[in-house]
């Protein structure tokens, strides 16, 4: 336990300003990480709110487009610290609080490892439940009456 605090410690007490020049995160670069780092945890269905999968699922019918990994993320950067939000859809069944305390813990840890900065909170916001419905990926199912 005292090596994994020691370890976070250093990573996070990795200078991003020196006396050689400084390093800037960029928001996009923060948000992006925080958005692969939260899909990789089992339970989320996906990031955004309704408007923004909208959007998104418009973006995938366009050939050469690409979804954004940054998608249902906000962040604040400053020069040593970071803030995100997160929107989330969660499947169905899946403990809610679990959850998000396994997609914090993955956002921190991925965050502070790549950029070197200290994230000092991470807020999700659940927004929507995935309820796997008995037709999808079947045929379409026939009307009851002709």
């Amino acid at each position: 336990m005292t090596q994994a605090i020691e370890k976070r410690n250093s990573v996070v007490d990795a200078k991003l300003v020196t006396d050689k020049g400084s390093t800037t995160i960029a928001d996009v670069v923060v948000q992006k990480v925080a958005g692969l780092a939260a899909r990789e945890i089992r339970g989320v269905h996906a990031l955004g709110g309704g408007a923004t999968r909208a959007l998104s699922a418009l973006r995938d019918r366009i050939p050469g487009a690409t979804a954004s990994a940054g998608q249902g993320v906000s962040v604040e950067v400053g020069e040593k610290q970071a803030a995100v939000d997160l929107e989330l859809v969660v499947e169905y069944g899946v403990p809610i609080a679990d959850l998000a305390k396994s997609v914090r813990g993955n956002v921190i840890t991925a965050i502070e490892q790549i950029t070197g900065l200290e994230v000092v909170e991470v807020n999700i916001n659940v927004n929507d439940v995935h309820i796997p419905s008995d037709s999808e990926g079947d045929e379409p199912e026939t009307a009851r009456v002709q």
